[in-house]
């Protein structure tokens, strides 16, 4: 047999034995997504389809889209829906520029900058259970920070209809200060100092390097800043659930999404109404990233 056969064979079984290894290697994490992420994703478009009984114990009825057509109509999730909206546009905009606007103070080479670098990234690692509470005592009617000032709206702001969503909006955004100054603080590194140097050799002002070559050179960390803050918002929870909860006045004004889909399980007891919540929430936040991969990535600039 002639040596070419031979090398083919053995490039194959090589290829063959890495190929299992590497299959071997991923096996645990791929045993873990499907019982946790992938099994649940599929179920639910299983049990959008199926009526849940009135009664426990009963079978559910399957009622296929009759379902989805009912929840989607109803003005609780109409409700549910604008809520988020409104809270994901407050959300994403301020974190973002507050985020770059730390990042460019802290950007500069002033003696204990590195303190205020890890002050301005801590919120990274504040858990929402920490920051409610300090929310919720500064938002006190009684003992908080709005008293002491001499502002106290009535109902209490946690309460109101009016200011709840704004109210959980600046704790979220606080919370997500400290990913947003990372993320573009790691974009600033990267901006070549030459280039900067070169513009203000021809004589631009620091505002004009800032808005004509900073941001323009920052885009892709400000298109991936803006992904990750709206999935993040999206996602917002725990604010919600331990600031407002359900019994409270102003729930239905600030009931968002992700919120609505553990009240309809908890307290309506309608799994099938949740699973059509869920498949919502998961198309929405895959058509805004969608749109923004295909609208705001033109507006790109990775050139180096």
């Amino acid at each position: 047999m002639s040596a070419g056969p031979v090398r083919h064979r053995t490039r194959r079984v090589r290829a063959a034995r890495e190929a299992a290894l590497g299959y071997a290697l991923i096996l645990p994490a791929l045993c873990v997504f499907g019982a946790f992420v992938f099994y649940p994703f599929i179920e639910n478009f299983r049990l959008a389809l199926y009526r849940t009984a009135p009664y426990p114990g009963l079978p559910s009825h399957y009622v296929g889209l009759q379902q989805a057509a009912q929840v989607l109509s109803s003005q609780g999730f109409l409700q549910s829906l604008v809520s988020t909206v409104l809270f994901v546009v407050m959300v994403v905009p301020a974190g973002l520029v507050i985020g770059l606007v730390l990042a460019v103070a802290a950007h500069r080479a002033l003696r204990g900058m590195a303190i205020y670098r890890t002050i301005f990234s801590s919120t990274v690692v504040t858990s929402v259970a920490v920051s409610a509470l300090v929310f919720g005592t500064l938002m006190d009617p009684v003992v908080g920070f709005l008293p002491w000032l001499g502002l106290n709206p009535s109902p209490p702001i946690l309460q109101n209809t009016t200011w709840a969503l704004p109210a959980i909006a600046v704790m979220t955004i606080w919370q997500f200060l400290g990913l947003s100054f990372i993320v573009m603080s790691a974009g600033l590194s990267a901006v070549p100092e030459d280039v900067l140097e070169a513009a203000r050799v021809d004589g631009a002002s620091e505002v004009t390097v800032f808005w004509r070559v900073t941001v323009p050179l920052l885009s892709p960390t400000i298109f991936f800043g803006v992904v990750v803050a709206t999935i993040y918002a999206f996602q917002t929870f725990g604010q919600v659930d331990i600031l407002i909860g359900y019994g409270n006045a102003a729930f239905e004004h600030v009931n968002l999404l992700v919120y609505d889909i553990l009240n309809t399980i908890e307290i309506a007891k309608t799994p099938g109404q949740a699973a059509v919540l869920s498949i919502v929430l998961f198309l929405l936040t895959l058509g805004v990233t969608l749109v923004q991969l295909r609208l705001v990535e033109r507006r790109v600039h990775y050139g180096g």
